[in-house]
């Protein structure tokens, strides 16, 4: 009996085993082929056609209210208007649409919405309500054009409900006077021209306070930012009773002349008491941000936005730069971390596509941000998605955003922003996903001149999946050296080397095509012990390079938008064939290629004389926690 007990527990006990490795295995590559952050994986929200501004609300009953624009037609198209969706199950579902403006009627666009605490919903959109645009020569442009774009032209205006979104009011209107930039737009003033991206917001006094960019010429030009504020939104609940006060006080917009025509996309946060902090898109390739200390009725002048007060300055392209307050007094912001100069994808390398959020925190009145983690991607990186919102609710977070095309929901995993908000105080060392270690005491135990580690499969990035390499390195001068290969004679797998331009460099490929991204210029400094990690992201396609715990996001220089790279799309942004080109001129005729199997040589090889230290993952490390690595030192 006993001998057959041993025998029935051995076979359940392999059986089990056998079971927790599939489970093992399928989890890692399922996870990889189901990337949360994969804006394909989300939850697709109904619409006509084109959709934009997917913003979300809880609402008193319990469920998610989705409003947006949309249409039959392209983005500005006659038909365009605003409506909702109600969800009963965090988003992953819709209702049908609900208009709040028909689609009949005027043009009506860039709706946002807000809950008070009673529970009534409000809409604000801008309204074509003249019919501007049509034909009417009343509304000529000066080369006598009567038919053309009316999306951003006419009314500010807002309905409610009382039904958590199920029906809506009646149309009620915004004041807004005309301003110095109305009367120098091609209609004097008797047509303005705005949009609004900004979702209403509740200061610490009980004020309502939302930005908007109005424009002083049609289309898209000489952009500046002002700020509806109602003291008295939350206590009323007859509309006409609602006070509106428009800011800056002194009649001018928020706008610094040496920023350019191009200021647009402001929106705010409040901060404490009656301290608020501004940012808005340009194209100069950064952000602006800008502080006000009473309420918005005057600012500061507005500056390129940083880091840290007076530091590094953040990098963006025109694109939406989103802010939101946390309830943990935290404070979040998406953008896309490089410095192209248009919103053009395929001008500027897909600078729209990848999503980049980063973490705020209060500092003696000034706004500190953590390095930045990659949050949102598009399978093809000439599409890309923008216009977000972020809800949190019961503690959990939902992200929405759209590619015009669609708009799409998901929820945030709290482990992600659990490590950013943490970034600054993560001091450790990550083992999840390491393949290959190679410490101080080996190198230093070595006589050769490559220290020769085991090296395990790479994962095959064309199955979404993902490495990383980790090395601290201390060089007497910066010029070219291999540092680390694991490149077999078929040229598959990779290679870290110092360049002559004064950068560390990565080189992978999968025998057919290779890719190489260097860090920035001008970070590696002789005789001193620096970090650097290459996080080969088979998710997102992208390299991105952390070194001694700052993300490279191409520097201020012109020549170099990006600090990170594409390595893979229909037609490849950044393909370098210098590894092995014997083999690759032989090729007939080279293609472009979805880099796949990088998995090379046994062995991994290091420079002992210039490598103090080695990891390598088999997955895509966040940026914190190559910081924690960072901080927790050489070891």
């Amino acid at each position: 009996m006993r001998q057959n007990g041993y025998f029935s527990m051995s076979k359940r006990f392999f059986l089990h085993l056998f079971i927790l490795v599939f489970m093992i295995f399928t989890t890692r590559v399922g996870n990889a082929l189901e990337d949360w952050r994969n804006f394909s994986n989300w939850h697709q929200i109904p619409d006509e056609n084109y959709s934009d501004q997917p913003y979300l609300v809880k609402t008193s009953d319990g469920n998610m209210l989705c409003t947006l624009t949309t249409g039959k037609g392209a983005e500005g198209r006659q038909g365009q208007h605003v409506v909702a969706t109600i969800s009963t199950d965090k988003g992953k579902t819709w209702s049908p649409l609900i208009d709040i403006e028909p689609a009949d009627g005027p043009e009506a666009s860039w709706v946002v919405p807000f809950v008070t605490p009673s529970g009534r919903i409000y809409a604000f959109y801008s309204y074509n309500g003249d019919d501007v645009g049509h034909g009417n020569p009343q509304f000529a442009l000066p080369d006598g054009k009567t038919k053309y774009r009316a999306d951003m032209l006419g009314w500010y205006c807002y309905k409610y409900s009382d039904d958590n979104g199920r029906t809506w009011s009646k149309r009620y209107r915004l004041p807004m006077p005309a301003a110095q930039c109305d009367l120098g737009n091609q209609w004097k003033g008797k047509v303005q021209v705005f949009w609004g991206i900004d979702k209403p917001k509740i200061t610490d006094e009980g004020a309502v306070i939302f930005a908007f960019t109005r424009l002083g010429r049609y289309i898209l030009d000489n952009g500046e930012g002002w700020l509806y504020r109602s003291d008295n939104l939350l206590t009323e609940s007859d509309p006409e009773t609602i006070e509106w006060k428009l800011y800056p006080a002194d009649g001018k917009g928020i706008r610094r002349e040496d920023f350019g025509s191009i200021q647009e996309e402001f929106n705010i946060v409040p901060l404490k008491g009656e301290n608020l902090y501004c940012v808005y898109r340009t194209t100069k390739g950064f952000p602006v941000h800008c502080y006000s200390t009473d309420g918005g009725r005057s600012w500061t002048t507005p500056k390129p936005m940083t880091y840290t007060p007076g530091g590094k300055i953040i990098r963006n392209p025109r694109a939406c730069p989103k802010l939101w307050k946390i309830s943990n007094g935290r404070y979040l912001f998406w953008f896309h971390n490089n410095g192209a100069h248009s919103f053009n994808n395929e001008v500027n390398h897909g600078c729209r596509n990848i999503v980049w959020l980063t973490a705020g925190t209060l500092i003696e009145a000034k706004m500190h941000w953590s390095q930045p983690e990659i949050f949102c991607y598009c399978p093809h990186p000439l599409q890309g998605c923008s216009y977000p919102d972020l809800l949190e609710d019961d503690g959990r977070f939902f992200i929405a955003s759209t590619q015009k095309s669609e708009a799409r929901t998901n929820e945030v995993p709290l482990s992600f922003l659990d490590k950013l908000f943490k970034q600054d105080m993560l001091k450790e060392v990550t083992r999840q996903g390491l393949m290959v270690e190679v410490t101080p005491n080996q190198l230093k135990k070595c006589k050769d001149y490559y220290y020769e580690a085991k090296m395990t499969q790479l994962p095959n990035l064309s199955q979404a999946e993902s490495f990383s390499v980790e090395l601290w390195l201390k060089a007497p001068r910066i010029f070219t050296r291999t540092l680390l290969s694991s490149v077999n004679e078929k040229g598959q797998g990779f290679i870290v080397r110092l360049t002559t331009t004064d950068t560390i460099q990565i080189d992978f490929g999968d025998g057919v095509s290779t890719f190489a991204w260097p860090s920035d210029p001008g970070l590696l400094k002789p005789n001193k012990l620096h970090h650097v990690v290459f996080v080969v992201d088979g998710g997102s396609k992208v390299v991105t390079v952390v070194v001694d715990g700052i993300v490279c996001d191409g520097g201020r220089s012109e020549e170099r938008h990006f600090g990170w790279g594409y390595f893979c799309m229909n037609k490849p942004l950044r393909i370098d064939y210098r590894i092995h080109q014997e083999e690759i001129a032989s090729l007939p005729k080279l293609r472009a290629h979805e880099i796949a199997d990088v998995c090379g040589a046994d062995t991994l090889k290091v420079n002992r004389h210039y490598v103090q230290g080695a990891r390598i993952y088999n997955r895509n490390l966040m940026t914190s926690e190559a910081i924690g690595n960072y901080r927790a030192g050489l070891k």
